[in-house]
């Protein structure tokens, strides 16, 4: 299987697999079906994409939406892979050059909607194509998004219920299904759903380490949005909302202060969507905010951190939303508002709507609910939901941070319950909390809710501490709402244990939460000179980028992810062999793209070397510039103060580097065929002292330097002779 990883490295540019991907390719090369549950921008698609390279026959590819279809496509083909997407939007050229490349076998992977593959003679004519003794045939079938055939599926894509029918159409074909999220329910309902024989599941690890998670109550979320995204300039983000007017409402504020913000709901021109998504994916937006369809369109790596405006309705929807963050492997936050408004939206949509499922969908949304309260490690909770152990503490999300500062809480829920009673239980949080702080209120003082023994009971505490409390209270179960009643609350089992004092309660105190709060406020850090350096690089980097996408019509994390540009402006490589160890940087990118990025760093190296800032490479670079400007060895060492021996061997790792010096300026071509008979003949490795020694010390070190990058360089052809 050594061509997996020749391909790996040298279309991808990736020097090793990611955990589970090598084992699941080479069963699917082996002809066996697969289920692959792998986290978003986990690598998922290589698992398709390197059997479809490597193996004889396509690899079919069923996705769920255009757009991912595409963005996969203009990627693949950017490295050279013969892919194509068939679906309506495909110009007729492009439809034709489809037809003809997939007729004559030209295609390593066909990508295809669940809807255009079952509906109409697609599938007839790919079942045609297979059946010829002319054709390579199919030679996998991959179902992308799989967990849309499973309950949450049935209602999204009706066509995946159908994929089953592929095993009848192309028999022996083995089907590789993948999914980001799918509980052991789902796995088993995909399984056989999709009539998958004996296959091998396979699960990574849920956990993203990349990525940090935060949540917080919903009260002034504007402005916690505008002060989160005042400190990360140029990153790309998301902002999921609940409906369409939200979204348009935080992208018309965020636009008002400035930044380049822009709605997408399914309630825009398919024009319009199409022109938001195109700008989000090429950076010309910055924000999007969108609904959760958004998300599956989106193949973006360099997405840097999501906002949840309003609480997810289960914790796999949440979990594929906050996974579109950090795709590339960079640092990656995440932000979750939440209220009990939220929880009573859904509910009510749930219970309007009805159906089988209706209990399962109520209890989902009651976990993630308790996910939004917790005041435990919120990594170690969304890993235990999906079955996956975390023995320590993830010391990122927002409670390890901060851990909770607990007070005795009884009194406080005491009055908060012994009101509630009064009432008849026949308040909401909102009202309870005005009895208790002695509002004045008209509504208060109506219906008599002031005559209460409680009312004002609770005076010492704030709008705000009562809010913290009372969510607390709810979420440990002595405070209960009632969906069905209006949002009412009435005390619950612990409650009444707490209210009659024969059990105590802990409450985490409001310090706390302010201490959260304040945190999540603080200025980022100054930056040092070296990592100032680095973002400035990094700047120019990503303007080039940019560039060279707008040139090739492609998007900018096409050309490269942010991680290939961190990289470079932290490694600055120079040379081809340096620039081939950057992640994502194969072959193919390198003579696409390497030369413009080489200058690009050469020229910024030079600029900051000749203003004094010390940067690694910065000496080559002077060195070179001066050579290239036609000055001798001995000039360049005395205006740099250097000894000859040290431009010597700058240069001649310039040259083994790939730069163009020539090296007979310094060694005759008798002299390399002396020294490189020498080479051959030792059986050693190749040092200095001994080199010199075996060439009688007749010819100087520096001679022997460029020699030997002579033949590092040409080894294979010289051993050949």
């Amino acid at each position: 299987m050594s061509n997996i990883h020749e391909t790996l490295k040298d279309v991808f540019g990736y020097s090793q697999f990611r955990k589970n991907q090598e084992s699941v390719i080479i069963d699917l090369l082996a002809g066996n079906d697969s289920l692959v549950i792998m986290p978003t921008g986990g690598g998922k698609s290589l698992c398709y994409q390197i059997p479809g390279i490597v193996a004889d026959g396509l690899v079919l590819v069923l996705s769920p939406l255009i757009a991912l279809m595409d963005d996969q496509v203009i990627g693949l083909r950017q490295m050279g892979v013969r892919a194509r997407a068939m679906h309506s939007h495909i110009s007729e050229t492009e439809s034709d050059d489809l037809q003809r490349e997939l007729a004559a076998g030209e295609l390593d992977l066909l990508y295809v909607s669940p809807e255009r593959l079952m509906g109409g003679r697609t599938l007839e004519h790919l079942t045609r194509l297979h059946d010829s003794a002319n054709h390579p045939g199919v030679a996998a079938i991959a179902i992308d998004e799989a967990h849309c055939v499973s309950i949450w599926g049935n209602d999204f894509r009706p066509e995946y219920v159908r994929l089953s029918e592929l095993r009848q159409s192309l028999p022996g074909v083995p089907i590789i299904a993948l999914t980001a999220t799918a509980d052991s329910a789902t796995q088993s309902d995909i399984s056989k759903q999709l009539d998958l024989q004996n296959p091998l599941i396979s699960i990574s690890s849920f956990e993203r380490k990349n990525i940090t998670t935060l949540a917080r109550a919903g009260q002034n979320k504007m402005s916690q949005i505008v002060d989160f995204v005042s400190t990360r300039a140029g990153e790309s983000g998301i902002i999921y909302c609940l409906s369409r007017k939200n979204t348009e409402q935080v992208a018309s504020k965020l636009t008002d202060l400035g930044y380049k913000a822009k709605a997408y709901h399914a309630g825009l021109a398919p024009a319009d969507r199409k022109r938001v998504q195109a700008d989000f994916t090429s950076d010309k937006c910055q924000i999007v905010c969108a609904t959760i369809a958004f998300g599956m369109g989106i193949d973006k790596s360099n997405v840097s951190w999501v906002i949840h405006h309003n609480l997810p309705q289960n914790i796999e929807g949440y979990y594929q939303e906050i996974g579109r963050a950090g795709r590339d492997g960079s640092q990656a936050e995440t932000i979750l508002f939440y209220s009990f408004r939220d929880v009573a939206v859904f509910r009510d949509i749930f219970q309007k709507n009805g159906g089988a499922h209706l209990q399962l969908k109520l209890s989902k949304l009651d976990r993630m609910q308790q996910y939004a309260e917790s005041l435990s490690c919120r990594r170690k909770m969304l890993l235990n939901y999906f079955g996956e152990k975390l023995e320590e503490n993830c010391g990122a999300c927002d409670v390890c941070k901060n851990p909770p500062t607990y007070i005795d809480g009884t009194v406080i829920a005491q009055k908060a319950l012994s009101a509630l009673m009064r009432l008849n239980e026949n308040v909401g949080t909102n009202v309870l909390i005005d009895v208790l702080r002695g509002s004045g209120r008209q509504e208060i003082f109506a219906k008599g809710y002031n005559k209460i023994k409680t009312y004002g009971a609770g005076r010492e505490f704030s709008q705000r501490e009562w809010s913290y409390f009372m969510s607390q209270l709810i979420n440990l179960g002595a405070i209960e709402i009632e969906y069905d009643r209006h949002n009412f609350l009435r005390v619950g089992d612990l409650g009444k244990e707490v209210l009659y004092g024969q059990e105590k309660i802990e409450l985490a105190s409001l310090a706390y939460k302010l201490e959260r709060e304040k945190e999540a406020k603080k200025a980022t850090k100054t930056k040092t000179k070296s990592e100032a350096l680095k973002d400035e690089l990094f700047e120019r980097l990503r303007v080039l980028r940019a560039r060279i996408a707008k040139a090739k019509g492609v998007p900018p994390y096409i050309v490269f992810a942010d991680t290939a540009l961190y990289a470079m402006s932290e490694k600055k490589p120079t040379s081809d062999p340096e620039l081939l160890q950057i992640p994502g940087m194969g072959e193919r990118k390198l003579s696409m793209y390497g030369e413009a990025f080489k200058e690009e760093i050469k020229k910024y190296v030079l600029e900051k070397s000749k203003k004094g800032a010390n940067i690694k490479g910065a000496t080559y670079m002077q060195t070179l510039e001066m050579f290239n400007n036609g000055l001798s060895v001995e000039v360049i060492a005395k205006n740099r103060d250097l000894n000859p021996n040290t431009i010597y061997s700058h240069l001649s790792q310039l040259y083994a580097g790939g730069e163009d010096v020539d090296i007979f300026r310094f060694i005759t071509e008798k002299e390399l065929d002396t020294m490189l008979e020498v080479f051959k003949s030792m059986d050693s490795l190749l040092t200095l002292r001994p080199i010199f020694e075996a060439l009688d010390e007749k010819i100087d070190y520096y001679k022997i330097k460029f020699a030997l990058a002579y033949y590092e360089l040409n080894k294979s052809s010289i051993l050949a002779k």
